[in-house]
């Protein structure tokens, strides 16, 4: 693990002054004094909008001793009322006092989802604005378009909250690994699923209850969807390919299973050969220069870094040619931790108010993305079936690592590594019932 030490530095003599925004959750920026106040603007106040606005003026003698940035909450947009909020007056139902506001540096939209969230963003950059997003969706789908707006107009688009909530990704990926090339990403990147495997792991627990656990401790939504599908993960998976690969890769494009349908024989038998299941987001570079993405429930050696990751716990794991794997841990979401995140691109705002940062990726280009069928993968298989057809099919795999359940008739293995289509093929031919197939990591 990385250990970040707090650091100041102040310039003198006449320098000019200019800050450079890092390791904002944690607090880490340098230090340079500024005199003129920037106006802020949250749309969305819900829980990461309300947290952003609580701790632009709960830490503000903080932030100002730090780095210089004195940030002043002007204006909050939602359509709901909270007469009884202490930002009560700054409320407004309309977009138009926001943009058309040439006090309003930066605008901060929390609002989630692609309507009104891409129009407003839009035409925030179009005035001119800094924005800072927390909006996974939004950037996965919009993120190029929304740069080259921000280009165009000489501002920044930033979204640091984006993926990791409260851990710090997106500038250690674009600016601390910038002198390395990246060759894959794998990360548990969602809480909700991540909680539920643990239960699954530690605790034996079925899925539909540690889901209901989920749920009943407001880890999960009353709509899982978008958590036990894997679409979250994707989402975020999306946005750190372009980044490290330099390329917008779209949520479509990525093939994308959840772990709804994992049991607890499939826990069972892969802790038998070392392994637990999480739900892992990955990308790649491959020789060929295309890049393999996925989600997909995955086995993870207990000796992995990611192994040890549980609870609501996120992880990303960055492999460069230079550093090896580093691994950035931490809370993945949470008004607090979320809201440091944001208030940390708003001060890299506020340190690059003049111009705009060097930051972002190109639009796709046909053909970018590998058919994951055609890459190469080891396979955890759980079969059923009597004793002739279990015996063809270890004929036509030859797996080293076999697992059989007589009560059950069933029988566990992990395949070769071979192209995943081949090895589906040879599964098809064998006529018993294939129970699970999951895909077996490297990292």
């Amino acid at each position: 693990m990385l250990q970040l030490i707090s650091k100041k530095n102040r310039l003198t003599d006449g320098q000019k002054s200019f800050g450079y925004g890092a390791f904002a959750a944690i607090g880490v920026f340098l230090n340079f004094e500024r005199v003129n106040v920037m106006k802020v603007a949250v749309m969305g106040f819900g829980v990461v909008g309300s947290g952003v606005a609580e701790l632009l003026k709960k830490n503000a003698p903080v932030i100002k001793e730090n780095t210089g940035a004195d940030l002043e909450v002007k204006r909050i947009l939602d359509i709901r009322d909270f007469p009884d909020s202490e930002f009560a007056p700054l409320l407004t139902k309309d977009f138009c006092d926001i943009e058309n506001d040439d006090e309003i540096e930066v605008v901060v939209e929390t609002m989630g989802g692609l309507n009104p969230a891409f129009d407003f963003v839009s035409r925030c950059l179009k005035k001119k604005k800094h924005v800072v997003s927390s909006n996974k969706e939004l950037v996965a789908q919009k993120g190029f378009e929304l740069l080259k707006l921000a280009e165009e107009n000489n501002v920044n688009f930033l979204f640091e909250a984006s993926v990791g909530g409260g851990i710090p990704i997106i500038r250690p990926i674009s600016r601390c690994l910038a002198g390395n090339r990246i060759d894959s990403i794998a990360g548990i990147l969602n809480g909700t699923t991540n909680f539920i495997m643990t239960k699954m792991i530690m605790e034996r627990t079925e899925f539909s209850d540690a889901l209901s656990l989920a749920q009943k401790l407001g880890y999960a939504e009353k709509d899982p969807t978008a958590d036990v599908e894997g679409l979250d993960a994707c989402r975020k998976i999306c946005i750190l390919s372009s980044l490290a690969f330099g390329r917008h890769v779209y949520p479509n494009e990525v093939h994308t299973e959840g772990i709804s349908k994992i049991t607890l024989d499939d826990v069972e038998d892969a802790d038998r050969f070392g392994y637990v299941i999480k739900l892992i987001a990955q990308a790649k570079k491959l020789e060929n220069g295309k890049i393999y993405a996925l989600v997909s429930p995955a086995l993870v050696k207990k000796e992995s870094m990611l192994a040890g990751v549980s609870d609501v716990f996120n992880a990303c794991l960055v492999r460069g040619d230079m550093t090896g794997d580093i691994l950035l841990y931490g809370k993945g979401a949470g008004a607090s931790a979320t809201a440091s995140a944001v208030v940390g691109d708003i001060i890299d705002c506020a340190d690059n108010r003049e111009k705009r940062k060097v930051f972002g990726w190109k639009e796709s280009v046909p053909g970018l993305i590998e058919d994951y069928r055609k890459v190469p993968v080891s396979l955890f298989v759980r079969i059923e079936g009597s004793k002739a057809e279990k015996e063809k099919v270890l004929s036509l795999l030859n797996p080293e690592k076999i697992f059989e359940n007589s009560e059950k008739n069933e029988i566990s293995f992990i395949t070769d590594t071979e192209p995943e289509e081949e090895l589906q093929k040879k599964l098809s031919l064998g006529g018993f019932k294939v129970l699970s197939s999951i895909r077996v990591t490297d990292y």
